[in-house]
């Protein structure tokens, strides 16, 4: 199990993560208003303000699973050191329950240039921001053993709002990156131990992608406890067949696939589905019209709804966005027959709700520890099926110490 830190070192870092790298509220303020945009203006202003006027240009060199050894290339490397942002807890929660698995995170957009169409991975501010959201979106995943978030050239904001061939190189090249972080994970983290992957919006597509060319089809596949493919809609049509795993039906389910997206009512849903039609499947084919996955995360299946009284906690940040609570019984949830899952009124989280009643930037915190108890409880599913694995991780830990620590802090 990963040390945790003291209280004392997690103020600190959440000091350090807010203030100190010069984020803040008005750095938050320029990403939520970025995705407003996109709806209270037409297209075509959008694309104005947000979609770089520049050719891509030379596409940089790709990155390979050998430049993911250095460390700088990761927000957490699986130490769970007191500066590891996946690693925090906000008020009002307990320690996390220990959980036998590896976590492989990748975050979201925190790019919203428009004179670079990717992001550079030595640039302070788009490691602050990136930073930030692994702090609250990958934390309900800290009690896993390991958790590896990498640092990659993420495709800018405007990258989503083209249909220049400049916005999809841009996207390949974050989801190169994606994918040979991936690679570095599956060779260090340890073998006898099972999978969870996790993404939120840019990072659900990049993970989408990742499972249909990493895992469908491949003896890892067996290793992956659970998906999370939350803020991108996930096509039962022309996805999920593509990822190699099943859509989770049962809370007791291993090895399948979560998705959502949260809208509170009146919920307008028409961008989303316009950028929903725009992209194609991962078959290639057109999106439009198909049925998108939508997982209760309070109940942990597909098409079903809970009150919230049964929601075990929300995460609520504070005023000044330095911290945050975990508040019990505030957001149900329902699926809807059209694929959203609908949160009923909009919930107090705070000044960062989308237009349309769009929960995007909410997605997880609204659900925080009900994901934290939902991945320790697939996980737990996933070794049930599997006692020769825990006995053969014993072994090979006796057997080979050194290796064993090697694995754990490389």
């Amino acid at each position: 199990m990963t040390p945790q830190p003291k209280a004392s070192e997690r103020g600190r870092r959440a000091r350090w993560l807010w203030r100190g790298a010069g984020l803040g509220v008005a750095g938050v303020a320029l990403m939520i208003g970025a995705f407003g945009v996109m709806q209270h203006w037409a297209a075509e202003m959008s694309a104005m303000a947000l979609v770089p006027a520049m050719p891509i240009g030379t596409r940089p060199a790709a990155r390979s699973s050998a430049d993911y050894a250095d460390a700088a290339l990761w927000i957490a490397r699986g130490e769970g050191s007191a500066q590891d942002p996946a690693h925090w807890l906000p008020r009002g929660a307990d320690a996390p329950q220990p959980i036998a698995a590896n976590v492989f995170f990748i975050h979201p957009t925190g790019h919203f240039d428009r004179f670079s169409w990717n992001a550079d991975t030595d640039n302070p501010l788009i490691n602050a921001r990136s930073d930030l959201l692994v702090r609250g979106l990958a934390s309900p995943f800290a009690g896993a053993e390991q958790v590896w978030a990498p640092r990659y050239r993420q495709a800018t904001f405007g990258a989503f709002l083209t249909d220049r061939p400049d916005g999809q190189a841009a996207l390949d090249l974050a989801y190169g990156d994606v994918r040979a972080a991936f690679d570095a994970f599956v060779a260090q983290a340890d073998p006898h131990l099972p999978i969870v992957l996790a993404g939120h919006s840019q990072g659900a597509l990049h993970l989408m992608r990742l499972m249909r060319d990493r895992v469908a089809g491949q003896p890892i596949a067996e290793r992956v406890a659970a998906a999370y493919v939350i803020g991108w809609p996930v096509s039962l049509t022309h996805d999920l067949p593509r990822m190699g795993l099943p859509a989770c039906d049962a809370p007791d389910q291993a090895g399948c696939v979560l998705s959502w997206q949260s809208f509170a009512q009146p919920a307008d849903t028409a961008t989303v589905l316009a950028a929903y039609a725009r992209f194609p499947g991962l078959d290639g084919q057109s999106r439009a019209g198909s049925r998108f996955l939508c997982v209760n995360p309070i109940t942990g299946r597909t098409a079903s709804d809970a009150p919230a009284s049964a929601n075990p906690g929300t995460l609520v940040p504070d005023a000044t966005l330095t911290g945050g609570r975990l508040v019990p019984g505030m957001v149900g949830a329902q699926c809807g027959a059209d694929g959203f899952l609908m949160i009923g009124s909009p919930p107090q989280m705070g000044p960062f709700a989308m237009p349309g009643n769009n929960f995007h930037v909410y997605d997880i915190p609204l659900f925080w520890e009900s994901v934290r108890l939902d991945v320790a409880r697939r996980v737990g599913v996933w070794h049930a099926a599997r006692p020769a694995v825990a006995a053969g991780r014993q072994a090979d830990a006796g057997a080979n110490p050194v290796r064993r620590w090697w694995q754990r802090w490389l």
